[in-house]
């Protein structure tokens, strides 16, 4: 059982904010989300990635539409989740379970697509978004009105799972109870933020999501202060978190993350198939 990804749209920065001595030319990163068929749940999706329903769609708010303008992706059309998904015979109605690594928009933009999924989020996450105004939300990258009307109703906390201990990682919660799939909490960059780790893989891998934006910026020299001390809902667990992560790569794991603009042997582009 592996994963394949899909870079849903291209964003743009300039490199000296996502990696320590990094200069002023402009980094086009990816956003990435993906897909693996369980043998028991059936075809899963890993966030959904931007879509319309963010960026273009009718009826956004003011605040939708202006983070949209500030951020401005690039969609790629081909890697649509409807597209995406027909690659591999598949079709949105076919997703039995979304599992949110964290509210930010580029991540949950395409949820109302999915009409027979459950959702499988932090706990902490969604207490988070309830709690918040709309303001402070809006402020961290998360708009309520991306979710589906049901998603309470249709909503699985990864803590009610059962809890598996890793080596050089938090203790993780096994996603299906075979120990195929593990959510484990690297908090810092978002309210409730998790990484997916697939221990079974010939090369156990770590999908770190958000952890830091590029692979080169996990060690601690390189680094970016400035932006995620701004942006960061705990800055000091991010950095937490990125240790964690360090370590589980220099182990011998194989880490990807959802913005690193190289390539990887998960990549649907670099030929992955389910």
């Amino acid at each position: 059982m592996t994963p394949v990804f899909a870079n849903s749209a291209w964003i743009s920065t300039r490199e000296r904010f996502i990696l320590r001595n990094g200069v002023w030319r402009k980094r086009w990163l990816k956003v990435r989300y993906g897909v693996f068929v369980h043998p028991d749940a059936g075809p899963v999706l890993i966030d959904t990635g931007y879509t319309v329903h963010s960026v273009q769609g009718p009826g956004r708010s003011r605040w939708l539409r202006a983070y949209g303008r500030a951020f401005a992706p690039k969609l790629n059309d081909d890697a649509q989740p409807q597209p995406f998904l027909s690659r591999f015979g598949l079709a949105p109605r076919d997703i039995t379970t979304v599992i949110v690594t964290h509210f930010h928009a580029d991540h949950v933009s395409g949820l109302s697509e999915f009409p027979n999924a459950q959702f499988m989020c932090s706990r902490a996450a969604w207490a988070s978004l309830q709690r918040n105004g709309n303001f402070q939300n809006i402020r961290h990258g998360v708009f309520a009105e991306l979710l589906p009307d049901d998603f309470a109703t249709r909503l699985t906390p990864v803590e009610d799972r059962p809890r598996q201990g890793v080596q050089h990682l938090p203790d993780g919660y096994d996603l299906f109870g075979d120990g195929s799939v593990l959510s484990v909490p690297l908090p810092g960059h978002a309210a409730g933020h998790f990484g997916l780790l697939f221990p079974q893989l010939k090369e156990p891998l770590l999908y770190a999501t958000d952890t830091q934006w590029v692979i080169d910026a996990l060690p601690r020299a390189a680094r970016p202060c400035l932006m995620p001390r701004l942006l960061s809902d705990d800055y000091d667990a991010m950095r937490r978190s990125t240790d964690h992560v360090q370590a589980f790569r220099n182990s011998g794991g194989r880490v990807m993350l959802c913005h690193d603009d190289a390539p990887s042997l998960f990549d649907v582009e670099e030929g992955a198939y389910l």
